[in-house]
């Protein structure tokens, strides 16, 4: 059965990255029938064994293509947001969802990964100092035009597929400065499953939900 935002609002939706986090928002998608369009930098080659395996609603496409959607996620590795958002058209009004944390992912191999003066080094991250701003008011300044919601950060990205747990739904975080923005990122998260709760504006709720240090980062609740 196809969910509310495929037939009530009929955005389109796209997912910018193929890693661990666009490809796990992707699987979400598909297990309710949400029709989106995924990319990385390698193209829509590289995409033909995933989207076989995620199903028919999820179609490979360009980083050009999947940015043109009304709805964009943005799930690629922190070092990498900057050139590829330049490298992308106006916004033009469309809302982005920031699904992007502050982290620097570590070779296990690397001395970095054995720091002792590293608290995250036994996760494999490590934290990427902003001069005290929030990850989601850096985004903001990269997406002039956008209208961005932070949402799809804050759990462990495998679990994504599987919003109902324990007799329950899953707790999603969303956060924004447009109200209407955050309505369609809410209907978005209520349709695949999710139990979504608003923390409020970007500033606020972007660092109470932001890896690895947010308050509520990586917490994982459900909603019986």
């Amino acid at each position: 059965m196809n969910c509310p935002i495929h037939q009530e609002s009929k955005m389109s939706i796209g997912i910018l990255g193929s890693g661990a986090l666009g490809s796990n928002v992707a699987r979400a998608l598909a297990n309710k029938g949400v029709s989106a369009i995924i990319a990385n930098r390698s193209g829509p080659e590289s995409l033909s064994a995933r989207v076989k395996e995620l199903g028919p609603t999820i179609t490979a496409g360009t980083l050009e293509q999947a940015a043109q959607a009304d709805i964009v996620l943005v799930a690629v590795p922190w070092v990498a947001i900057e050139s590829l958002l330049a490298s992308l058209p106006a916004w033009n009004n469309r809302i982005v969802i920031d699904g992007t944390n502050p982290v620097l992912f570590l070779d296990p191999n690397s001395a970095e990964a054995k720091d002792p003066t590293n608290p995250l080094a036994a996760y494999g991250i490590k934290a990427i100092d902003l001069d005290g701003k929030s990850s989601s008011s850096v985004v903001r300044d990269l997406v002039p035009g956008a209208r961005l919601v932070k949402a799809f950060n804050h759990l462990d990205v495998a679990v994504l597929p599987e919003p109902d747990v324990s007799g329950g739904k899953r707790t999603l975080f969303y956060s924004g400065d447009d109200l209407a923005a955050k309505a369609e990122v809410r209907n978005l998260l209520e349709a695949c499953g999710y139990f979504a709760v608003d923390l409020g504006s970007l500033d606020t709720g972007g660092r109470l939900m932001e890896l690895p240090f947010g308050a509520l980062a990586t917490h994982n609740f459900i909603k019986i």
